[in-house]
């Protein structure tokens, strides 16, 4: 059974810099696709970056130019590095996965990934 573990989560200042890592337990069937999602408080989760097992990768326009998803060459983990910080970046952090991923570019529709993490938080002050 294939289990996703989130870390990293923390607390920074604006302008700070973090970086989540995902562990990936047990095989996930390929082509997969991964992600990550973030809740705010009083807001709906949110992707924020997803990337395909080909290497295709998806960005919000919130955090593009900022944030860099990426996994390793054993794809054991999939990892997002936050720099450049706000305030609304505060949020609950979930990695996510879907293994027989066929769409050509990894899906931004959180309902369509079946593997969830417990979540990280990251919390940003001004």
């Amino acid at each position: 059974q294939v289990q996703l573990l989130e870390s990293g989560g923390d607390s920074v200042q604006a302008g700070g810099s973090l970086r989540l890592s995902c562990a990936v337990s047990g095989n996930i069937g390929r082509p997969y696709c991964a992600g990550w999602f973030r809740r705010a408080p009083g807001k709906e989760r949110e992707a924020v970056a997803t990337i395909r097992s080909d290497g295709s990768i998806n960005y919000s326009d919130s955090v593009k130019g900022r944030f860099t998803i990426s996994k390793d060459n054993a794809e054991r983990s999939v990892y997002l590095q936050m720099n450049s910080l706000k305030p609304e970046d505060t949020a609950v952090y979930y990695c996510a996965a879907r293994a027989f991923c066929m769409s050509m570019s990894p899906p931004f529709t959180p309902g369509m990934y079946t593997l969830w993490g417990q979540g990280t938080q990251v919390t940003v002050s001004s």
